[in-house]
């Protein structure tokens, strides 16, 4: 007796199980076959273990204090076992609760985020685990497909079979981005309170733990209101999850951390300009590197202050909506650089990238090629209307004043005398000694340029004024002074002091006389120090550009105001807003310093100035705590190398 006579009335039945076996089967093989094929394709662990990060470079003032970082941060290799209890308590509180019972996969968590999602009608939650998360950021991209998201399963599982709960967890809170360019909780921890993970209260704990859902939305420097409520919410989550009792949860959240405020100093204008010169000095490759740097934290605080405080206030009022400033020792050594009002309302450095018309701030150089040219600050100067080749050029306030001194003609900026002074000496003569002293590009040799037609920046400028304080040497404006690897080995140490001397002494003395006169009885009497100083305003056509550049034996600085458009501001000249926000650095840069006079004043000629030595910052290098062999102290390494 056959199977199917033995069961009358069930002869559809076979049929129907050998379709649904084969179709099993075969539908077992398809996913095997499908999975193998991801697993083709998953990444070499090897070397994924040898991927490139950006490096981080890490910029010190010249006081060796930090002041900018660029670059993806990875703090120290940290065991799970040198942490605060409460941090991966509150990441597992929030993240993954089922962690230790789960195979790396949760299908509780996975169908509880389903179901709240098909309710929200969109993607409101997620059902990864803490092991898929390690696995995508140890060895996938951020890619949204589905293959990514097998090949994360897949990775998953390895990982689960390879390491224990604890080394998981491990490698996950040293490797997950937590917001402003900080991977793994230590660098967190040193970014965001300025302190190391271990020393973490349980409030910054959950704190670093609610970065997890979004780093950016979550900073607690940048948006320290969301960051307490989502604290709040970790804190009620390790509750749930049987951590803290309430009375703990609320003593944490009324207490709440240390509000750290990162150093002051911003320099971010400076940071940009000094970073895209490494390349010049060092190959750069991958490596972490710490420059020192020229900047003096003090003067680039009183730097920005002051500029953005005359564009808000007063800049609104005529129409003025930019400024930058720049400040250098005598041989170059730039000590302070603002290149807008605001670095976060646009990056762009109208010190070091903007070229303009300089206006009379360029005058000085057809006066020098005077003075060289056997001309004195008393020689005469015929100031009445002048014309050359079609081109008659006029008075600021349209008057003639007929003879007049050269000393008289630089302090009060007549144009007519100047041109007559530029057409004396010839025009390639004039542009010749603005090369001489730094003005870069090809400048051409026409009437105009003795009333500042030469687009120039102002970090160019303000170098080309160098020599009349350090008595006349050519000085090549600099922010770099060493360059060290992460091992502590120098690539590079600034030697040299520039290009030597571009200026006769006697010569120097007699510029010096006649620009301190700018200020003491001409244009720039709203610059004027309690010291010895030096000057002169600058305004370009239709005012467009306002400048102010002066100097004292110990300082020079530039000043520029302006729209980036081109718009002209209303009646702004460089002897009025420029010259008060230079008077005002200038003067808290040298409060408490020693009046000294200017090069040459004395009769004597200075010495050669000497390169300006930025002070070393000592640094320690930490190590590890000693680590479990094998794959797991390979991963942990890679977070804190250079490669």
């Amino acid at each position: 007796m056959t199977e199917r006579s033995r069961f009358p009335g069930s002869a559809w039945l076979w049929p129907v199980f050998k379709f649904v076996a084969t179709t099993a089967v075969w539908g077992a093989i398809a996913v095997i076959a499908v999975l193998g094929w991801f697993a083709l394709d998953l990444p070499d662990v090897d070397e994924a273990l040898q991927a490139t990060r950006r490096p981080t470079v890490t910029l010190m003032g010249a006081d060796g204090a930090v002041f900018a970082t660029r670059g993806d941060l990875y703090g120290i290799p940290v065991r799970l076992s040198a942490l605060p209890k409460t941090l991966p308590q509150a990441v597992i509180a929030t993240e993954d609760r089922r962690f230790y019972s789960h195979f790396g996969l949760d299908p509780i968590g996975i169908a509880r985020a389903a179901w709240a999602n098909v309710r929200a009608g969109r993607i409101v939650q997620g059902g990864s685990t803490v092991t898929q998360q390690a696995a995508k950021n140890l060895f996938l991209t951020p890619e949204r497909s589905y293959k990514r998201k097998i090949q994360e399963v897949l990775l998953a599982l390895w990982l689960e079979r390879k390491f224990s709960k604890d080394q998981i967890l491990t490698i996950y809170l040293n490797r997950v981005y937590l917001g402003a360019g900080t991977y793994g909780v230590d660098a967190a921890a040193r970014k965001y309170f300025g302190r190391s993970v271990e020393e973490l209260s349980l409030y910054e704990s959950a704190m670093i733990a609610g970065l997890l859902k979004a780093p950016s939305r979550y900073n607690p420097q940048a948006s320290p209101g969301a960051a307490a409520g989502r604290t709040r919410q970790v804190l009620k989550n390790m509750v749930a999850a049987g951590y803290l009792t309430e009375a703990q949860a609320a003593s944490a959240a009324k207490q709440r951390g240390r509000r750290y405020r990162p150093p002051v100093t911003d320099g971010r204008y400076f940071a940009d300009w000094v970073l895209s010169q490494l390349g010049d000095y060092v190959a750069l490759g991958g490596r972490d590197l710490s420059v020192t740097t020229t900047l003096n934290p003090g003067l680039q605080r009183s730097a920005e202050r002051h500029v953005a405080a005359a564009v808000s206030s007063t800049g609104k009022k005529v129409r003025a909506g930019q400024g930058a400033l720049v400040a250098m020792a005598g041989d170059g050594a730039v000590r302070a650089l603002v290149g807008g009002r605001s670095h976060a309302e646009s990056p762009f450095n109208r010190a070091t990238q903007a070229a303009r018309q300089p206006g009379s701030a360029f005058k000085p150089f057809v006066f020098l090629a005077a003075i060289e040219a056997g001309m004195t600050p008393a020689s005469p100067v015929d100031d009445s209307p002048i014309e050359i080749d079609g081109w008659k050029p006029r008075n600021f306030d349209g008057k003639h004043q007929g003879t007049i001194s050269l000393g008289q003609a630089l302090a009060k900026s007549v144009n007519t005398a100047a041109v007559r002074v530029a057409h004396s000496v010839g025009f390639q003569n004039v542009a010749d000694t603005a090369s001489r002293l730094g003005v870069p590009g090809h400048i051409k040799a026409r009437p105009s340029l003795a009333l500042g037609t030469h687009d120039i920046r102002l970090i160019d400028l303000t170098a080309a004024y160098a020599p009349f304080a350090n008595g006349g040497f050519a000085a090549w404006p600099y922010g770099i002074t060493e360059i060290r690897d992460a091992d502590g080995a120098v690539l590079y140490k600034r030697g040299g002091s520039g290009p030597g001397r571009v200026v006769e002494a006697e010569h120097v003395a007699a510029m010096n006389a006649m620009m301190a006169g700018v200020m003491s009885h001409g244009t720039g009497r709203k610059a004027k120090l309690r010291r010895p100083a030096a000057g002169k305003t600058g305004t370009s056509q239709n005012h467009r550009d306002a400048w102010f550049i002066g100097y004292t034996a110990d300082l020079v600085a530039g000043v520029w105001i302006g729209n980036d458009d081109g718009t002209p501001m209303k009646r702004v000249t460089g002897g009025g807003l420029p010259a008060r926000v230079w008077q005002r650095f200038m003067t808290d840069a040298h409060r408490g310093l020693s009046a000294r006079l200017l090069p040459g004043v004395d009769g004597t000629s200075p010495p050669k100035p000497a390169p300006s030595a930025a002070p070393m910052a000592s640094r320690q290098k930490s190590t590890p705590s000693s680590a479990e062999p094998g794959l797991l102290d390979r991963i942990l390494t890679f977070f804190n190398s250079g490669n």
